[in-house]
């Protein structure tokens, strides 16, 4: 029986690290349906309820350290865990579970991790230092692996695979369309579904938004809905974006779950997004996306599928955001065909990450298993 601890950005109410783990848990099972997990939490008793498994506080040095001694593998991710940018102290403390586990003489691997950026110098050897420990690597973009490169980590076996909720199966929608239904968003019209996140208190790029989403209502006669992958959040920042448009626009303000919101997404029939999660669920539901940047790993994930993102939230324009919606409106059918093409191998690369980590703990005969009844 393989006894594996999580480490992540968990139990924080993120719907895209959320469906991260759900992913991570989904396939690690499918391979040992006898694993046991424990999952590293800002909120224990939620990721236990929400995940089925065990879990300890992100707090607590001594329970995590229990968990570890008794552990065959730490899985440090996934997500852009090891990254300066939208915290400086979440990365000295991600780097601390890592050494805690090489102390304590547990197997290391970085899972799916999105890679940097790292800014300074010191952060910069420490993630070179800790980097060079692991057992093993994956990352979900070549652009990570570039990271790697030039922090000069090359110790570990090192494997680009891809984000593990892309190895998700697409929901029914019946679920999504209640949750629209109640907030009035039925009926014939087009969705054009908006997933905003609050960046450095900027105002420009809600500005851009709130005028993209005036047009689009016009142009197209469509409902524009705004959906949050953060909660509360990405209610406040959708709200205060809702209230600089002159079209009626519908913002959902409940919290929902992996589920609900691939649903919700399903339901669409363009997502623009700023949230890497949501433009994933996109993907997994076949619905054509746009994508702003405020990060890296939102470039690199539309990169993986052949296309680029339209601007980032400092340079972003209406005019540029409008003649990227007009070309996905005129050709969806063709977006959702080469996107589902490419996603279909990144599906199989998702599922790597796992078999990699079944296979690090000596599990090869699981993992052989779990091919098979992939190729059936």
């Amino acid at each position: 029986m393989s006894n594996i601890v999580i480490s992540g950005y968990y139990g924080s109410k993120n719907a895209g690290d959320e469906a991260m783990l759900a992913a991570m848990i989904e396939v690690l099972s499918d391979i040992d349906p006898k694993i046991r997990i424990t999952v590293i939490s800002a909120n224990p008793s939620d990721t236990q309820k929400r995940h089925g498994v065990a879990s300890v506080s992100w707090l607590n040095l001594f329970d995590i350290a229990k968990a570890m001694m008794r552990a065959d593998l730490l899985l440090s991710g996934g997500g852009s865990l090891l990254q300066n940018v939208t915290s400086g102290r979440s990365l000295y403390y991600y780097m601390g579970i890592l050494f805690l586990a090489k102390c304590l003489g547990t197997p290391v691997m970085l899972y799916a991790q999105g890679i940097g950026p790292i800014y300074g110098a010191f952060a910069r050897r420490m993630m070179q230092f800790v980097g060079n420990m692991a057992n093993l690597i994956t990352v979900r973009d070549s652009g990570s692996l570039g990271e790697l490169e030039r922090l000069h980590i090359h110790k570990p076996p090192i494997h680009v695979t891809a984000d593990p909720v892309l190895a998700i199966h697409p929901v029914d929608k019946e679920m999504g369309r209640a949750v629209l239904k109640s907030y009035g968003a039925s009926g014939a019209k087009p969705l054009v579904g908006i997933s905003v996140r609050e960046w450095r208190c900027w105002t420009h790029y809600k500005d851009i938004i709130a005028q993209a989403a005036d047009q689009i209502v016009e142009e197209f006669d469509a409902r524009v809905v705004f959906l949050p992958m953060q909660y509360p959040e990405d209610v406040a920042a959708a709200e205060t974006i809702a209230l600089r448009t002159k079209e009626k626009s519908i913002v959902l303000n409940d919290e929902y779950t992996t589920s609900e919101l691939l649903s919700i997404v399903g339901n669409l029939d363009l997502l623009i997004g700023i949230r890497l999660h949501a433009l994933i669920f996109a993907g997994v539901m076949g619905v054509p996306m746009i994508g702003m940047s405020y990060d890296p790993k939102i470039d690199r994930f539309l990169q993986s599928i052949g296309e680029d993102v339209v601007g980032d939230l400092e340079n972003v324009t209406v005019d540029t955001l409008m003649i990227r919606v007009r070309k996905k409106w005129n050709d969806k059918a063709i977006f959702r065909k080469m996107n589902a093409q490419l996603l279909s191998g990144l599906r199989d690369a998702a599922s790597k990450n796992a078999e990699l980590a079944m296979e690090l703990i000596g599990n090869n005969k699981a993992v052989k298993r779990f091919r098979e009844m992939k190729n059936e």
